[in-house]
């Protein structure tokens, strides 16, 4: 009998799966496959700026955290710059320093956390600043399509109200959604950050 369309569910190769941490990270997920694995050190060793640690879970429309979860991590360094060819600045860019991570939840919590510097402002399209951000991206089961989003910086009001991509965002008061607070912990920054991906405060995801 052939089912409607309604009724057919996604195979496994169309979702991210319950493999995804083997297959994207393995060693977080306790497979020693690879001698260097990438995605682990976002900043390297010789990045200036302010060492940061971020902290946070992936939350479901129910409420409850998602303990499967692999989050990818683009940023500029403390000045700015992306270790990318099409930023023309990116020869300036410190050794070690690659601006990309990933990083998986805990499994029995849920829980994820990565550690690297704080990013500078950003040109945006016309030579227009963008706020300092980190741009996140996330796959977890059940999640046909990656999410794409941002974490904006609770210490940076002046330039956040600058932003040109917060400004995009028809209702302000859904803003909070991608600011994450500051607070301090043995010495060192940390902003905690949760991601709602449904429900009332449903942080808002980006189409790219």
């Amino acid at each position: 009998m052939v089912q409607p369309l309604d009724y057919i569910r996604e195979t496994a190769s169309q979702t991210a799966g319950p493999y995804v941490h083997i297959g994207l990270a393995p060693g977080a997920a306790g497979f020693a496959i690879f001698e260097n694995e990438l995605g682990r050190d976002i900043a390297g060793p010789n990045a200036a700026g302010e060492r940061i640690r971020v902290e946070g879970r992936v939350f479901d429309g129910t409420g409850a955290p998602l303990r499967d979860v692999l989050i990818e991590v683009w940023q500029a360094n403390a000045a700015g710059i992306h270790a990318s060819p099409e930023d023309p600045r990116h020869g300036e860019v410190e050794e070690g320093f690659r601006g990309w991570g990933r990083v998986i939840s805990d499994f029995d919590t849920g829980r994820f956390a990565f550690e690297t510097v704080k990013p500078g402002a950003v040109p945006g399209r016309g030579g227009k600043p963008m706020a300092p951000h980190l741009n996140l991206w996330i796959v977890a089961r059940g999640i046909n399509i990656g999410l794409s989003t941002r974490m904006y910086f609770s210490d940076e009001p002046v330039a956040n109200a600058a932003d040109p991509v917060l400004g995009l965002i028809e209702n302000p008061a859904r803003w909070p959604t991608l600011i994450a607070a500051r607070e301090e912990r043995d010495g060192m920054a940390l902003y905690r950050f949760d991601i709602r991906l449904q429900g009332v405060n449903e942080t808002v995801f980006f189409d790219v």
